[in-house]
């Protein structure tokens, strides 16, 4: 038997059906014996929404009212009826048993899947097989139009059938035609058999994306070249605005009613390591894609998903493993992942297990454990987890933030694409990138980051996310031969993306007002930009971490500043620290000369090392930017070559900080974290000698609790 069903929500009608997030306001639906073409009652049921306001479209589509629908029963109450109602005509027919039959895919793909599992409660079994009519017509009469231009009364037309439609209610005029058109496809010309029903997966499956057809070997082979596999680009959509703490479960339940590809779901992440709101999703075939693209802008709790196209390759980088580790950590089907972060450094496989302990078995024991190290063996404080059911997966989140050691320790759900991602970030890339360019000594003028007030900068706001210093050189046009060498400094967010500010230095006070008044919202890209005079003091408050508003100077938050983008350049070790860049960071390098009356009289050039293909008049500070806050010593500071170092100092008498001697960042502090703290955290270092008190620029606060007879100090 099949039960035809028909229903419209209080929103978009017809094709748009669901992809406005309206609710759904009318069921009508009739059961038919294909055997002895016999019918049961036909039943209309008006749904009690949520929100009671009505489109346009829908109240001179169906004529119904917010009076009429307010007197009805909600969803769950009409969806128990139904089931009672069909079961009852089942048994007046003679039959047990019935599928679905809907006018597409759209009722029950994407109106009834999503907003019951909005709503938290459960479809009955029925509602996960169903015919679509449409494609069932097609294939009964090839000659007819495409399926995706099908519709009730094409369908009629074709046939011949004369129903009139005004002549009927909303509802029950398509599902007496719906039926008629069952029974032309029974005749005896056709003989058309319902034998393939569309079905909706009931949960979605984790594991990674490719199969292991015979055993790990063909898995570990398959495994290793799914990065030159091919993915088709027609499946696969890109999800952003998701919450950062969302799991691949959440989003398989934000695309309920569609078929997620067995490890479909590729979650994506920053520069440091952490998730950024965006996944990529590939799913079954691209008519699955396509109802998830009507998707977009749909909410998860109180946030609106983006959804756009993607592409195979796209997922393939994310979701494709290399490591014969991952493989065969990824072996084990059917697993919960679990992620762990911030694992002390000492912490072994022994303790991870007795902080899980015996309520949370680890699925393998050791072998369900899987420790993500950098390319020399040193550990990152992330590990993996595989727990064989949800019940242990959830005793183990149970822990977040326990403490281990002396850490607490973060636990969420991951899933395999992020597993793979996570690894091949770490150990797929050289701590140090380098290239065999030769480093060629440059003299360069002596210029320095303007500090005083004189306003002989401009800001740049409202940039292209996608501009670079070339696009701001377009942009200035003429004006560009009067920026000052390295003048360029690119702003950036405190995710480490370009803000769409720019602060450029010019070589008078003139220069960046006649500049201000020719560039001020001139266009980029389709964009306009605004340009403003400001003084070098500004300037260096914004790129301190500051804000530069209306109502004035909002200090920096105590960290280092956000230059240009950490794309670091390919240095080989044997390098020099630009001059400008020691009044910052005071590196392993050359530092200014110690701040006496004579020397500030006349500083002599100091030696400054650039890369052949970097040594660029508009280069900005990338050559010196620290590493990204996810791993402050995977890139060091980068060194003097001695002989330079040797020939500077004796040239100069500049004081060289030595080799022991470094600086660290803190990245996570209190906002009201004081010095006392901050000196007490390091407790148990080494002090600097006072030698080093005049290489930094230190309150006099400062200076007198670095003078005191302590073991400690920070820098």
């Amino acid at each position: 038997s099949l039960v035809v069903l028909f229903g419209a929500t209080a929103g978009a009608y017809g094709a748009k059906l669901g992809s406005d997030e309206r609710e759904l306001i009318l069921l009508v639906w009739q059961v038919v014996d294909l055997h002895s073409k016999k019918v049961g009652t036909l039943h209309k049921s008006l749904v009690k929404a949520d929100n009671l306001d009505l489109s346009d479209q829908c109240r001179e589509v169906s004529g119904l009212t917010p009076e009429g629908l307010g007197k009805a029963e909600p969803l769950d109450r009409v969806l128990q009826q139904f089931s009672q109602l069909v079961s009852s005509d089942l048994k007046v027919l003679g039959r047990s048993s019935y599928t679905l039959c809907s006018d597409g895919q759209l009722l029950i793909r994407q109106v009834l899947h999503p907003e019951t599992s909005k709503k938290n409660f459960l479809l009955s079994d029925c509602f996960y097989s169903f015919y679509d009519l449409r494609k069932e017509f097609h294939t009964c009469y090839p000659s007819s139009a495409a399926v995706k231009d099908q519709t009730i009364k094409t369908m009629a037309e074709y046939l011949g059938l004369g129903t009139d439609e005004a002549e009927e209610d909303f509802g029950v005029w398509q599902v007496k035609t719906m039926v008629a058109i069952i029974f032309s496809m029974l005749s005896e010309g056709c003989n058309h058999v319902f034998s393939e029903p569309e079905t909706v997966k009931y949960k979605y499956e984790t594991g990674p994306w490719i199969k292991a057809y015979f055993g790990y070997f063909f898995f570990f082979f398959f495994l290793c070249s799914s990065k030159s596999e091919t993915v088709d680009s027609e499946t696969v959509i890109r999800a952003r605005g998701l919450p950062w703490q969302s799991s691949d479960q959440d989003i398989a339940r934000f695309f309920k009613g569609l078929n997620i590809a067995k490890g479909g779901v590729a979650l994506c992440l920053n520069s440091q390591g952490r998730r950024n709101g965006e996944a990529l999703v590939r799913f079954v075939n691209s008519e699955q894609r396509d109802l998830a693209l009507e998707r977009h802008k749909h909410h998860m709790g109180s946030r609106y998903i983006e959804v756009y196209k993607a592409t195979g390759e796209e997922f393939l980088k994310i979701a494709g493993g290399t490591s014969n580790e991952v493989a065969q950590f990824l072996s084990k089907e059917n697993q919960v992942i679990i992620r762990m972060r911030g694992l002390p450094f000492t912490a072994t496989q022994e303790d991870v297990l007795g902080f899980l302990g015996p309520e949370c078995p680890v699925t393998g024991g050791k072998e369900g454990l899987l420790f993500v190290k950098y390319p020399d063996g040193r550990p990152t404080g992330d590990a993996f987890v595989l727990f064989s059911c949800e019940e242990y997966a959830q005793n183990a989140l149970k822990k977040h933030k326990e403490i281990l050691g002396k850490r607490y320790i973060e636990l969420f759900r991951s899933t395999a694409a992020e597993v793979q991602q996570v690894l091949n970030r770490y150990m797929s890339t050289p701590l140090i990138p380098t290239l065999p360019t030769p480093i060629i000594p440059v003299i360069p003028p002596p210029y320095t980051i303007a500090t005083g007030s004189i306003r002989d900068c401009v800001r740049l706001r409202g940039l292209p996310y996608t501009a670079g210093i070339d696009d701001i050189l377009e942009f200035m046009g003429d004006a560009t031969g009067d920026i000052k060498p390295h003048g360029v400094h690119m702003v950036l967010n405190q995710q480490g993306r370009p803000s769409g500010d720019a602060f450029i230095q010019m070589k008078s006070a003139d220069k960046a007002f006649i500049v201000a008044q020719k560039c001020h919202k001139k266009m980029m890209k389709d964009r306009y930009v605004e340009v403003f005079q400001c003084s070098g003091e500004e300037m260096n408050f914004v790129l301190m971490g500051g804000t530069l508003n209306r109502s004035g100077l909002s200090p920096p938050p105590c960290k280092l500043p956000c230059l240009s983008p950490p794309a670091y350049a390919a240095f080989q070790t044997a390098a020099v620290i630009p001059a400008e860049a020691a009044a910052l960071y005071q590196p392993q390098a050359l530092l200014p000369t110690t701040r006496t009356p004579q020397a500030s009289a006349a500083a002599p050039p100091a030696v400054t090392y650039y890369p052949a293909q970097a040594a660029q008049l508009y280069m900005n500070y990338t050559a010196y930017y620290p590493s990204p806050p996810v791993s402050p010593t995977t890139v060091g500071y980068i060194a003097a070559p001695p002989g330079a170092v040797a020939a500077a100092a004796t040239a100069t008498h500049t004081p060289i900080l030595p080799q022991p001697g470094a600086l660290v960042r803190m990245q996570g502090l209190p906002y009201n974290t004081g010095m006392k703290e901050i000196l007490s955290f390091f407790q148990g270092y080494q002090y600097a000698p006072d030698d080093y008190n005049g290489l930094i620029q230190l309150s006099d606060q400062a200076r007198s609790v670095l003078q005191a007879p302590k073991e400690w100090v920070c820098l």
